[in-house]
């Protein structure tokens, strides 16, 4: 096989990147933004060793599951890697996804319960956070970045964003464009405007601005309070989080409130919470209640149990079961997040859960070490999974019931692979699509100890 060669296909399958899979002589060969059934021809862009890429150059046949995307900036922003495919057939993907992590690398097999789809396959994140950079002619603009990149895709308005995001950043950048603040330069660290950050709560429709800077500005963004609190009455909140660093990281580590309340309020599982900027929240909340409905299914509560929620985040995890245990202990590293979930517990006359915050190995093995020995434990870990501290820890506290959430089932069959090396078994997955559109796909777990 040579570079620039010509050959016709049909795909056979797709990768959780959103590319098709297809073979020639043997040899696996992959190309974007095409569907299991397509029949291609495909011009060969790149030759490695074992496997080689393509690009589509003709469709002969299209495949049944194929859609046109209903987005312009598709192509080239990247982030929705499934707009093409049929929703039906997305979700077929996903779970197989799921199942290959756990069958293929976990070496498990877990009962797979069907998964659980989204409703609404536009306009579902409560959250959006916007690089700003200047165009050619010097004017500022925000998009996404391209695909392994960090070159910015303008985008006037992502379908997956409420509609209402698209104008704020427009009004936001008019009047940047006005007071000469400039954008951010990645390369050089100069530049102020950073990101657009904005967060709505899908009950409560109250919205929270963060403008992300290199240097503190507060003077500066006075002028825009009026022109935002006065269009958009949605706006509750105005803050500045500043960010000298010369990271890809977005958030730095002082946030300023320039008007309004420090957080917004929304609605989860029954709950009031408040959302602060460092806070994590489920960025499709109508789904984000469902995954959490299964996790409490799975944690099969009868109202003595001790309840361990490690990396909580404002809470909304371990106050949504709060009700059916005895007592529920969340952990987490982010003190902003920290002070959310007690609030939220103060606010919902919860009394019957405390947080406290640090790491979540650490904390756990402390816990062990006292013999603080909860009956279930609920772990929602970051992409990278748990570490090995975490795992020794949890097996240490010896639970009866592990409920793992993950928005990376690779690492999530990792961790439980390494539970079952102890003493647990797994025993079912529900796989639960939080992003239709994309390609990630968030999972419940459910681990057992054995007798």
């Amino acid at each position: 096989m040579q570079k620039n060669e010509i050959y016709t296909v049909i795909i056979e399958d797709l990768t959780a990147e959103g590319s098709g899979v297809c073979r020639v002589d043997g040899m696996t060969v992959f190309v974007p933004d095409t569907a299991p059934g397509d029949e291609l021809k495909i011009k060969i862009v790149k030759v490695l060793k074992r496997y080689a890429f393509g690009i589509v150059q003709e469709i002969l046949t299209p495949s049944g599951d194929r859609m046109t995307p209903d987005c312009p900036h598709h192509r080239q922003c990247g982030g929705c890697t499934f707009r093409h495919i049929r929703y039906e057939k997305e979700l077929g993907l996903k779970a197989k996804i799921v199942r290959d992590a756990f069958e293929r690398l976990g070496k498990l097999s877990p009962e797979f319960l069907p998964i659980l789809g989204c409703e609404s396959r536009i306009r579902y994140r409560n959250k959006a956070q916007y690089p700003v950079a200047a165009d050619k002619d010097g004017r500022l603009i925000c998009g996404f970045y391209a695909k392994r990149s960090h070159r910015i895709i303008p985008v006037k308005d992502c379908l997956l964003q409420p509609e209402l995001f698209s104008r704020v950043t427009d009004a936001i950048l008019r009047y940047a464009e006005k007071k000469k603040i400039s954008a951010y330069h990645e390369e050089t660290n100069t530049g102020i405007l950073r990101h657009i950050y904005l967060r709505e709560g899908h009950s409560s429709g109250e919205m929270m601005v963060c403008l992300v800077v290199r240097k503190a500005i507060a003077r500066e963004l006075g002028g825009l309070i009026p022109v935002l609190t006065e269009e958009f009455p949605q706006v509750k909140s105005i803050v500045m989080n500043v960010n000298p660093e010369k990271t890809n990281v977005i958030l730095g580590r002082k946030t300023v409130t320039l008007w309004g309340s420090d957080a917004i309020m929304d609605t989860m599982c029954g709950n009031e919470v408040e959302i602060s900027p460092l806070s994590f929240y489920q960025v499709n909340t109508p789904q984000a209640e469902r995954l959490y409905g299964a996790a409490k299914e799975f944690a099969a509560l009868t109202g003595r149990e001790r309840l361990l929620d490690l990396y909580c985040g404002a809470g909304t995890i371990g106050l949504s079961m709060a009700d059916a245990a005895g007592s529920v202990l969340g952990v987490e590293v982010i003190p902003e997040a920290v002070e959310n979930a007690k609030e939220n517990a103060e606010r919902n006359g919860i009394e019957n859960a405390e947080f406290i915050c640090g790491d979540a190995g650490e904390i756990a093995q402390r816990l062990a070490a006292e013999n603080m020995l909860p009956d279930v434990i609920v772990a929602d870990p970051p992409r990278k999974g748990c570490d090995e501290q975490t795992i020794d820890a949890i097996c240490q506290m010896n639970p009866e019931r592990i409920v793992m959430v993950s928005c990376n089932p690779s690492t999530a069959a990792r961790d439980c692979a390494l539970l079952c090396q102890r003493q647990y078994r797994i025993v079912k997955v529900q796989p639960v699509d939080l992003f239709p559109g994309t390609g990630h796909v968030e999972c419940v777990v459910l681990m057992s100890r054995e007798k």
